[in-house]
């Protein structure tokens, strides 16, 4: 019987570790999504700004300083690996677009490897179960012998 606890207990171990996989995996999709917002922030702001427009710009370490947009078709937009690049207004737009797709495509992936680490964790669950059902009746046996012999 004690080897049954010891399964039990690994079972246990591996449905924590799961668990924090999965806590891990949702943080990812998390922080995909906050990406995907400020780029959506941004993709507004290069819509709605015109030449001339006075703006907010970060100066790190929650400082800002105020300044007039000089020519909207002059935007430096990420392009991945470090690497940016000066588009126009429009060309600045499809970037990030293209940029949100990617980040969408990186969503769905995690989320499908949430759902495999939630088959795991389930088929371990129910493994666990299974083993207990087991024990348990194995103690009621035990039980139930005891009591004949006692008699």
């Amino acid at each position: 019987m004690g080897g049954g606890n010891q399964e039990l207990q690994q079972l246990s171990q591996q449905l924590q570790q799961l668990e924090a996989e999965k806590e891990e995996l949702e943080g990812e999709v998390e922080d995909l999504r906050n990406e995907k917002d400020e780029m959506d922030e941004a993709i507004e702001a290069i819509e709605t700004l015109d030449t001339g427009s006075v703006v907010q710009v970060p100066l790190g370490g929650g400082a800002y300083i105020r300044a007039s947009v000089e020519d909207i078709d002059e935007v430096v937009v990420e392009l991945g690996g470090g690497y940016a690049a000066e588009r126009d207004q429009n060309g600045a737009i499809e970037s990030l677009k293209s940029r949100k797709d990617v980040v969408d495509e990186q969503i769905s992936s995690v989320q499908e490897d949430i759902a495999e680490v939630d088959d795991q964790s389930d088929q371990l669950e129910q493994k666990a179960q299974q083993m207990q059902q087991q024990q348990m009746q194995q103690q009621m046996q035990q039980m139930q012998e005891q009591e004949d012999e006692d008699e």
